[in-house]
């Protein structure tokens, strides 16, 4: 690590810290020609490799934006929005590569995001999973009512009935 001070090329590591979580680490430097002392914070990179091939980093923001566009509407705070982003990202480091495919960023981001708000759920996997017509919306509502514990609270999974015709006199 060079110097900030004189730029020679050899420092002493005299502490190292974990911030973020671990997501980095905080490193107390002393220069060996100047003696001065400077600071370095070393962070792994994760990288997405989108369809087209293409690699950018890895960004919780980008991922806020994109689930806040299906939460439109909704009753969603963004203090949700933020958790949801680190429990993206803790679920896509965990997969312990540098490079990860969008569609496991995709993916990590469709199980939290069930457990926060079903419609927004709905809103994002019909873009991410390109829902085509009606019949894919229907399949999806079945598997959430599949899925969903007993015990959940709120409207009932059961059908309303639907008049076909017009009512009997």
């Amino acid at each position: 690590m060079r110097c900030p001070f004189c730029r020679h090329s050899d420092s002493r590591v005299i502490d190292s810290r974990e911030v973020d979580d671990g997501q980095a680490i905080r490193r107390r430097r002393s220069c060996q020609a100047c003696s001065r002392r400077f600071t370095t914070v070393e962070e792994s990179v994760l990288a997405v490799v989108k369809r087209s091939g293409v690699t950018e980093p890895f960004s919780r923001s980008k991922v806020v934006d994109g689930v806040r566009r299906a939460c439109q509407g909704r009753p969603v705070d963004e203090d949700a929005l933020a958790l949801l982003a680190q429990q993206v990202e803790d679920a896509v480091r965990a997969i312990g590569l540098p490079e990860v495919p969008s569609q496991d960023v995709g993916l990590a981001i469709l199980g939290p995001l069930r457990d926060l708000d079903e419609v927004a759920y709905l809103r994002f996997a019909s873009v991410y999973r390109a829902f085509t017509s009606a019949d894919d919306f229907i399949a999806e509502i079945a598997r959430l009512q599949h899925d969903r514990p007993d015990d959940a609270t709120g409207p009932t999974a059961e059908p309303a009935s639907i008049a076909t015709g017009p009512p009997d006199r």
